[in-house]
């Protein structure tokens, strides 16, 4: 889950930005434009997979069971946006001449506050709750180091989300490098490399479906690479003034068509097949209309501020669903009006929740975190 930002403090969004009509000439102390409209996408993606718990955790029956399965069946897929999202923004964001130790730095101060913290209770609810496993020790290390995807028995361990922060991880240690190349390829050279990668994509999902390796490649961190790689290299044909794709409403439908088209695949892994173009489409075509002013429905305050919260939020919502069944019980499957009545608890303690986290664990651990060397005055840190 990424944040577009620039210079402007965190919660406050650009609504204006100045038009970029040439390529972007950056130096160390010049910050990129901020992108508000990529926080509050940021904030729909989380809902994707949030709605696709609440259907996993049964709360509809029915009717009603069948019109969420419809709707948020292909939720999953809000990690790939996640995933192409974090590429973009990154190297959107990326300061030149920074080093690789600082830059992972900053990563740390990101996301590892809010893992530490709802790994810990993730952990507790494993002492105190039912129907929950306590995970082994070799398993709550993996986790906390963020290693746990890179082996299929300990991908769901503590809080079973976290499996995309070890995709993450991964794309960390491999970014420097891969801005690095992105500079030296310039625009024809990036456009190959996203089309490279769009077409790892579907090689991929084939052998997936064929079961072609020794584990599903839904949760394994080398196979998401490419998603990574594609928001990367897209981000600098932005920045380089060339990127020709469709305008927001049309690359929104098409992400759109392939999101319901997604049922049509073999689960897992191949349904990123359907979405990966629409998502390396919407995200810099939201790019672009906030660098040129245009309109844009996720650039609204409100979208930006939940977009802030979403990190939080990814984190949480599933710890919510789960101690919910010690109440609920498995799967119970209500009518329209119960379910719904439960969802909207259940939404309504994650909003809170996430709000508690970023207000007081994400946003003061990485000022302290980041306070001896500290960035730019008024920066807030890029993603998840």
């Amino acid at each position: 889950m990424t944040t577009a930002t620039g210079t402007a403090p965190a919660g406050t969004p650009r609504t204006s930005p100045a038009p970029a009509t040439t390529p972007m000439t950056r130096t160390a102390r010049t910050a990129a434009p901020s992108l508000p409209s990529l926080t509050g996408l940021r904030w729909m993606a989380a809902l994707l997979v949030f709605g696709l718990h609440v259907h996993n955790f049964g709360y509809f029956g029915g009717t009603a069971g069948r019109i969420t399965t419809w709707a948020f069946g292909a939720g999953g897929t809000g990690v790939s946006f996640f995933f192409v999202l974090s590429g973009f923004v990154l190297m959107w964001s990326a300061r030149p001449g920074d080093r690789a130790p600082a830059f992972w730095r900053r990563r740390v101060a990101r996301i590892l506050p809010v893992h530490l913290v709802t790994a810990a209770l993730a952990l507790l609810m494993a002492w105190t709750l039912p129907r929950m496993a306590m995970p082994t020790l070799g398993q709550g290390l993996a986790n906390v180091l963020l290693l746990h995807s890179w082996w299929r028995p300990w991908w769901q361990t503590l809080d079973p989300v976290s499996w995309s922060l070890a995709c993450e991880a991964f794309f960390y240690a491999a970014f420097p490098l891969l801005a690095l190349l992105l500079r030296r390829l310039g625009a024809r050279g990036s456009a190959t490399l996203a089309a490279a990668s769009l077409l790892s994509v579907l090689v991929l999902a084939w052998a997936d479906a064929h079961h072609w390796f020794g584990q599903p490649l839904y949760s394994f961190p080398a196979a998401r690479l490419p998603e990574f790689v594609l928001g990367a290299a897209v981000a600098r044909l932005v920045l380089l003034d060339r990127w020709r794709g469709p305008g927001l409403e049309g690359s929104l439908a098409l992400a759109i068509i392939g999101y319901f088209l997604v049922p049509q695949v073999t689960a897992g892994y191949p349904a990123t097949t359907c979405t990966v173009l629409g998502f390396a489409l919407l995200i810099p075509a939201a790019a672009v209309a906030d660098l040129h002013g245009l309109p844009s429905l996720w650039r609204h305050r409100r979208m930006v501020r939940l977009g802030e919260l979403s990190f939080a939020f990814y984190m949480v919502h599933l710890l919510v669903l789960r101690a919910g069944t010690a109440l609920l019980g498995v799967k119970p499957r209500y009518g329209f009006v119960e379910g719904l009545t439960v969802t909207a608890v259940a939404f309504t303690v994650s909003l809170a929740l996430s709000w508690l986290l970023y207000e007081k664990v994400e946003r003061p651990a990485r000022r302290l975190l980041l306070r001896r060397r500290g960035g730019r005055k008024g920066a807030a840190p890029v993603n998840r």
